[in-house]
């Protein structure tokens, strides 16, 4: 029998390239998300997938709803990528930041518990938790210290999960995801932003590009790659928390040059820094340790510094031409 996968959180980056390749390997999706209005299933229809996929409209946070959404489905497997995403975003409205996040993995968990089936559970967690890495790759030995709304309920959910693993012996994992980039972020995110500006500047826009800090170092990774991650965690023969990261860090700086550079544009013409967007209390840098993901796994990210570059401007180029077609059809 196929394998049933339930994706919390369906519509976002990570829920679409994970449909894509659970799709791949024979699994049936169910995917939830709070809304599934015509706006946030666009991706789905651009990709091909939306027809092969089940969806579902519940709010994480409804436990009756999301009891009867797992006894509905029996699934085998659960992922939950729901809640905000935004570093930005939570700093504006930490509450519901904190209860979207920790109450939703609650939630689940309690049913998984409950349930007389034996469910696997993956939760996405974040290199946020770590706050400054103070010039050496974090491990799962690293301390936490969270510096934004949004890594306080990431720190919060891991435990959450750490607990329920640990007390009720439930294969319940977090893998803490460094930044994971793709045409599928959204405009609020600085790689979409910067990837954005530099194709309309190529076609001609004259728009200046405002950054704030560009002295941030970052380990950033290609999305579709790290959804393989969370699969081999779900698949792994103990339930072990894992970090997620490329291992490489650069600068906004050099990542700015490196996509401006692959349009043949001289990024220091057109970007400007803008001291009102530097945000308070940001960590300087952050990158993760890839050893035991290497080893337990068997994972090793593979786009990274240049290609990772490439690869974005490449792909926007052709989600652009997807989008453009579905909306001319």
């Amino acid at each position: 029998m196929k394998k049933c996968s339930l994706i919390f959180g369906i519509t976002g980056q990570d829920g679409l390239y994970l449909s894509q390749y659970l799709l791949s390997k024979g699994h049936k999706v169910i995917g939830v998300s709070r809304n599934l209005d015509v706006v946030s299933t666009n991706n789905l229809k651009i990709f091909g997938i939306i027809d092969k996929i089940t969806l579902i409209a519940t709010d994480v946070l409804d436990l009756v709803g999301v009891c009867k959404l797992i006894e509905s489905y029996l699934p085998d497997e659960i992922y939950n990528l729901s809640g905000n995403s935004s570093v930005s975003l939570s700093i504006s409205d930490p509450r519901s930041t904190f209860e979207g996040v920790t109450l939703g993995v609650i939630n689940i968990l309690e049913v998984v518990r409950t349930s007389q089936r034996e469910i696997k559970f993956f939760n996405a967690s974040s290199s946020e938790c770590f706050g400054q890495t103070n010039g050496e790759p974090a491990t799962l030995k690293s301390p936490f210290y969270p510096r934004s709304p949004y890594a306080v309920s990431k720190v919060g959910a891991f435990y959450i999960v750490k607990l329920y693993r640990e007390l009720y012996d439930i294969y319940a994992v977090s893998g803490i995801l460094f930044n994971h980039e793709s045409p599928l972020r959204k405009q609020n995110f600085v790689t979409k932003k910067i990837v954005s500006s530099a194709l309309r500047i190529k076609s001609g826009s004259d728009e200046v590009l405002e950054l704030g800090n560009l002295s941030i170092r970052r380990d950033w990774g290609w999305a579709p790659e790290y959804v393989e991650a969370m699969y081999l965690m779900l698949n792994n023969k103990t339930p072990n928390d894992h970090i997620i990261a490329t291992g490489h860090v650069q600068s906004l700086k050099q990542l700015t040059m490196q996509i401006f550079s692959e349009l043949d544009l001289d990024w220091s013409k057109y970007v400007k820094h803008q001291s009102v967007l530097v945000r308070k209390n940001d960590p300087e840098e952050i990158f993760g340790d890839t050893e035991l993901a290497r080893n337990e796994l068997g994972w090793e990210a593979k786009c990274k510094g240049d290609f990772l570059a490439n690869k974005l401007v490449e792909e926007e180029i052709s989600y652009n031409y997807l989008r453009n077609q579905m909306t001319s059809d």
